[in-house]
C-alpha cells in the first residue's frame, strides 16, 4: 500500500510552484493530497490532484492577533481531523504562515514532517518547525539564519524545476534578433514598466531586438502601444500557458529574485539581471540572486540604481562585447551539469522511503 502524503502550501507562487513540482515527483510513488489557501488556489487550477482548502490568517496585525490566534487554534483542530481522516503518513511543508495549522496538527499526531526551503534565507515558519521535522530539503548548506545545531537535517537537492524544462531544454530555432524577456510579476513595479521599455527604445536604434514583456493587467495596453509606436517587435502579456517556449527563445532576462524563476532560467542557461524586491521578507530575493552572482552567472541591480542610463550602458556592453555574457552562460551550464529530473526525483524518493 502506498504511503499517503499531504503537501502543505499556499500564498505566492514562490511556495506553490515548488509544491506542484514536488507533487509531480511524488505522484507515481505515493498517494498525494495538497492543501492551499485563497492566494494559492489560482496556481493549482489545472491540477487534477485532490485539494484541501485551509485559509490561515496572517499574524502580522497586532490588533487582530488574539482573534487570529484563536482562528489558528480552530484550524489546527480541523487539521487534526483532516490528517486522521485521510490517514496521512507524511506531511511536507513548503513554508509560510499557511502551513502553521497542519504542521501543528502533524506534530500532535506524531506524523513525520519534512520541510522544503527554496530560498537562501530560512523562512520563519520553517525555522519554527525545524526542530520537529525529520529533514529539510534545501539547495545549499549556506542558508542565512539556519541554526548550526540542525545542519544535520539538511538534504541537498538541485533546484526544483518543472519537468518540461528538462524535456524540451534544447533551444528553439530563433531569428537574428536579440531577445529580451522582462518578468515583472503580478506587482510589476514602475521600474519594470517605464524605465526598461524606454531603454529598449534607445538600444533598438542600434540593434535588432525583440522584447517579451510580462506585466500586470493595468500596464498591458500602454506597453503594447509604446512598442508599436517605436517599431519594436514585442509580445506583452500577463500570463502565458506556453511561457516555457518564450523562455526558450530568450537571450537575456530581467527579473525579480524568486527562487523558482531563477532556477528555470539557470537550467536553460539564460543569463539574467536580478532586481531584488526591496520589501521581500528577510531580503531573500537578494540572497537568492547572490547564490548565482557568487558563481559568476548573473548580474544584480539594486532597485535604487534601476534607471535608463544604467540599463542602457549594461545592455550596450552586452550587445557590443559579449565576452562577459558568454562567460555567464557557460557558468550556468556548469552549475547545472548534474541537474536532471531523474537525479532530483531519486533523491526525494530515497529520502521519503528511508523509514
Amino acid at each position: 500500500m502506498k504511503k499517503k502524503i499531504l503537501i502543505s502550501t499556499g500564498g505566492s507562487g514562490g511556495h506553490v510552484i515548488p509544491a506542484k513540482i514536488l507533487l509531480d515527483h511524488l505522484f507515481n510513488s505515493f498517494e498525494v493530497i495538497i492543501s492551499t489557501d485563497q492566494r494559492g488556489e489560482k496556481f493549482l487550477e489545472n491540477t487534477s490532484i485532490r485539494k484541501i482548502k485551509i485559509y490561515t490568517p496572517k499574524l502580522d496585525n497586532l490588533y487582530l492577533l488574539p482573534l487570529n490566534l484563536v482562528k489558528i487554534l480552530i484550524l489546527t483542530i480541523k487539521s487534526v481531523f483532516i490528517l486522521k481522516k485521510n490517514k496521512i503518513n507524511i506531511l511536507i511543508s513548503t513554508g509560510g504562515y499557511m502551513s502553521l495549522p497542519l504542521c501543528l496538527a502533524a506534530k500532535l499526531l506524531f506524523i513525520k514532517i519534512y520541510l522544503f526551503e527554496p530560498n537562501m534565507v530560512l523562512g520563519r515558519a520553517n525555522n519554527f518547525f525545524l526542530k520537529f521535522s525529520e529533514k529539510i530539503l534545501c539547495y545549499s548548506k549556506l542558508l542565512k539564519k539556519f541554526p548550526n545545531k540542525y545542519l544535520n537535517k539538511i538534504v541537498l537537492i538541485d533546484p526544483l524545476v518543472r519537468a518540461i524544462f528538462y524535456e524540451k531544454k534544447k533551444k528553439l530555432t530563433k531569428n537574428d534578433k536579440f531577445n529580451f524577456l522582462v518578468i515583472g510579476g503580478s506587482q510589476s513595479a514602475n521600474a519594470f514598466n517605464y524605465e526598461i521599455n524606454e531603454t529598449f527604445c534607445e538600444i533598438s536604434k542600434n540593434f535588432q531586438i525583440k522584447v517579451f514583456h510580462q506585466t500586470n493587467e493595468k500596464n498591458i495596453k500602454r506597453l503594447k502601444d509604446f512598442y508599436i509606436k517605436n517599431n519594436i517587435e514585442s509580445e506583452v502579456f500577463t500570463y502565458r500557458s506556453n511561457f516555457f517556449d518564450i523562455m526558450n527563445q530568450t537571450d537575456l532576462c530581467i527579473t525579480r529574485g524568486g527562487a523558482s524563476t531563477l532556477a528555470e532560467l539557470s537550467l536553460l542557461n539564460i543569463p539574467f539581471f536580478v532586481v531584488p524586491l526591496p520589501t521581500a521578507k528577510d531580503n531573500h530575493q537578494y540572497e537568492n540572486a547572490l547564490y548565482y552572482k557568487k558563481n559568476n552567472s548573473c548580474w544584480i541591480i539594486d532597485q535604487k540604481n534601476f534607471n535608463k542610463i544604467e540599463l542602457k550602458n549594461m545592455f550596450f556592453n552586452i550587445l557590443t562585447n559579449n565576452n562577459e555574457y558568454l562567460e555567464k552562460k557557460e557558468n550556468l551550464k556548469k552549475l547545472n551539469n548534474q541537474n536532471s529530473w531523474k537525479n532530483v526525483n531519486q533523491k526525494i524518493l530515497d529520502l521519503l522511503n528511508a523509514n
